[in-house]
């Protein structure tokens, strides 16, 4: 039984927490919020009956180090903000607890920091943790190679709230060695995620596109992330070491099991 915490408890955060109590392979031991809840677990809030804690701690009533000492744990999950990075690295460095970041995006102050735990324990970075965006890169470097002279947009679709051009179609453009500006970017009511890539030839265009319907596609993924956690004692893995032809076989067995879905 894997032990976990997570960090971030908004719309993505307890779409994630309540995958993770449905999970029998994992237990979550407790999640981690700026403000202070009026639930004592994700199964008061949920409704889910497991047997995981599931604990509901706030930064105001326990500060991050005395929590993981106090409730250890084998994996962190970080669906927070960039700046949590600096309230938990030296606590998961020293006790070798692997983490999972499924931050967005990330300034360079915070890579540094994330490469630094990498040195000490296992470090998955994803900005969009569903296996969907991974054939959706897989086939767009797959396509581009064999068409280079090719067309090529991005288009991104989410909310309407959503300020920021999406980490995931950054990851795609820098993929498929493209500028930022080939980005196209649509904000409207509550879409949860869309990223299309649009190959442009002579007389016809082919469309990859990825949708995530709802927020569990993260859960999934996370759960995904934690079942394939490299064998090495330490690392940095970010999104390509998984999109190599070896792991394609990985990922279509994954897709084709509605439990698992990963992107890093």
């Amino acid at each position: 039984m894997v032990k976990v915490g997570l960090l971030g408890f908004g719309k993505a955060g307890r779409a994630v927490a309540e995958v993770l109590l449905n999970e029998s392979s994992v237990s979550l031991e407790w999640v981690y919020k700026k403000s202070k809840s009026e639930f004592q677990s994700v199964k008061d809030y949920s409704g889910i009956c497991c047997e995981d804690p599931a604990y509901i701690f706030s930064e105001k009533q326990i500060d991050i180090e005395k929590l993981i000492s106090s409730f250890p744990v084998d994996v962190i999950v970080d669906f927070s903000n960039s700046s949590a990075i600096f309230t938990y690295a030296d606590s998961v460095k020293s006790r070798n607890i692997s983490l999972i970041s499924a931050i967005s995006s990330y300034p360079d102050k915070c890579l540094v920091v994330l490469k630094e735990i990498s040195k000490r324990t296992r470090v998955i970075y994803s900005p969009n943790i569903t296996l969907g965006i991974n054939f959706l890169l897989l086939m767009s470097k797959m396509l581009k190679s064999i068409a280079p002279d090719a067309d090529i947009e991005i288009i991104e679709e989410h909310f309407s709230l959503k300020k920021e051009v999406s980490g995931t179609a950054k990851v795609l453009a820098r993929s498929l060695q493209l500028p930022a500006s080939q980005i196209k970017t649509i904000r409207a009511g509550g879409i949860v995620g869309v990223h299309e890539v649009l190959f442009g030839f002579p007389y016809q265009t082919i469309r990859l596109r990825h949708e995530a319907i709802s927020k569990e596609a993260f859960g999934n993924g996370i759960v995904f992330a934690i079942h394939h956690l490299p064998k090495s004692t330490h690392g940095f893995f970010p999104c390509k070491t998984f999109l190599n032809p070896c792991s394609s076989s990985i990922l279509m067995k994954c897709w084709l099991a509605p439990e698992f879905s990963f992107h890093c």
